[in-house]
C-alpha cells in the first residue's frame, strides 16, 4: 500500500515515523510552508519535513489546495502532483491546512485523519488544550474517514486513555502522539485486508476545541482554584497561564491545589517561601504555585524565583 502524509507538527511527525518503521512505501510527504521561528526568526523546516527529507521521502509544501482560494495556480500543481503520485490512501495529521473535495477524491481509499481525540467530543483545532480546561477524565485518538465537514466523517478506529491528575498539554500531547501513530499503522494493515468498519459519529454529545488564542493565557483569580488549575494544565506549554504582579506579567507553570483561609481576597498571597511555595488565594480555595516565569527569566521552582523576586504579603490581578 502506497500512502501520501500530509501534516506538519510534532504530533504528525511521529506518525509518520510510526508508518516508516511499519514498511509502508511514502512516496511523497505533505507540509506547510518553512515558517520563521526562534529568536533570529530564521525559516524553519516542520518536523514533518525534517523526518522526510533524513528518509529521502520527497516534499511538498503548497499554500493552498484549494482550487478557488487565494493561491490558486499552487493548488492546482498540488493537485497534479498528487494525481501524479501513485497512492492509494492519503494518512492526514494535523496538516494545518483545509482539503477540499477535490483533493478527498484522488486516493482510491480516501483520506484518513488521526485526531487527537475521542470523536465526537473536541471536533476542532485544540483537542487536548480543551480536555484537560474542561476536566475531562479521559482522552484518545480516533482514526477517522475524511469528508468536508469539520472533523464529522465516520469512526474507523478509537482508543481512550486516562488524563491523570498533573496532566499537561505537554505531557498528554506525547503520549496521544505515540498512541495515534500505532493506531495509523493498525487502520492500514485492516485496510490492506479489507477489514475495516467505517462507525458514524454519534449526534450527540459534539464539542468544538476551538483553536487558542493567545489572550486566553490571562488568569481570573476569582474563578475557583480547580479551573484556574485545569487552565495552568492546558495551557502549558502554550500559551502559559499569566497573573500580574505590580503590572508585571508572571507566569505560573506548575501548581498545586490548596486551602484558603477564609475572607481570603482573590490574588493575595498568602505565603511566599521555600516550605510553602508560593500560595496565592482564589474565589474558591488556593493554588500552591510552584514553578514560576517572569518576563526575560527561566521558569524556575518557586524557591529560586523568590529569591530575586519576592512577593510576600503582596497580591496577583
Amino acid at each position: 500500500m502506497k500512502i501520501i502524509f500530509a501534516g506538519t507538527p510534532e504530533f504528525a511527525a511521529v506518525a509518520l515515523e510510526a508508518l516508516h518503521n511499519a514498511g509502508f512505501s511514502i512516496p511523497l510527504v505533505l507540509t506547510q510552508p518553512d515558517r520563521p521561528a526562534g529568536r533570529g526568526m530564521h525559516l524553519q523546516a516542520s518536523p514533518v519535513k525534517q523526518f522526510a527529507l533524513a528518509h529521502n521521502i520527497p516534499v511538498a509544501q503548497p499554500q493552498s489546495l484549494r482550487l478557488d482560494g487565494k493561491y490558486p495556480e499552487v493548488a492546482e500543481e498540488a493537485h497534479a502532483l498528487l494525481h501524479a503520485t501513485p497512492h492509494d490512501v492519503m494518512v492526514v495529521a494535523a496538516y494545518g491546512l483545509i482539503l477540499p473535495r477535490s483533493v478527498l477524491e484522488i486516493p482510491r481509499f480516501g483520506c484518513i485523519n488521526i485526531h487527537a481525540s475521542l470523536l465526537p467530543r473536541w471536533r476542532g483545532a485544540a483537542p487536548i488544550h480543551r480536555a484537560i480546561e474542561a476536566g475531562d477524565v479521559e482522552a484518545g485518538v480516533t482514526i477517522m474517514q475524511m469528508e468536508e465537514g469539520l472533523d464529522t466523517g465516520p469512526m474507523l478506529l478509537m482508543e481512550s486513555l486516562p488524563i491523570a491528575p498533573d496532566e499537561t498539554t505537554a505531557t498528554l500531547h506525547d503520549k496521544l502522539a505515540t498512541l495515534g501513530g500505532k493506531l495509523i499503522a493498525d487502520a492500514l494493515h485492516k485496510l490492506e485486508r479489507g477489514a475495516l468498519s467505517p462507525t458514524p459519529q454519534p449526534e450527540q454529545g459534539t464539542t468544538y476545541a476551538a483553536k487558542i488564542a493567545k489572550e486566553e493565557a490571562a488568569l481570573d483569580l476569582t474563578q475557583p482554584a480547580a479551573v484556574l488549575h485545569r487552565k495552568l494544565r492546558a495551557f502549558n506549554p502554550f500559551p502559559g497561564a499569566v497573573a500580574h504582579f505590580n503590572n508585571i506579567p508572571v507566569k505560573f507553570w506548575r501548581a498545586e491545589l490548596a486551602a484558603a483561609p477564609a475572607g481570603a481576597m482573590p490574588g493575595q498571597v498568602l505565603a511566599a517561601n521555600g516550605h510553602d511555595g508560593v500560595l496565592v488565594a482564589c474565589g474558591e480555595g488556593a493554588l500552591r504555585v510552584l514553578e514560576l516565569q517572569k518576563p526575560g527569566g527561566k521558569r524556575l521552582a518557586a524557591v529560586e524565583f523568590l529569591k530575586g523576586f519576592p512577593l510576600e504579603g503582596g497580591r496577583f490581578s
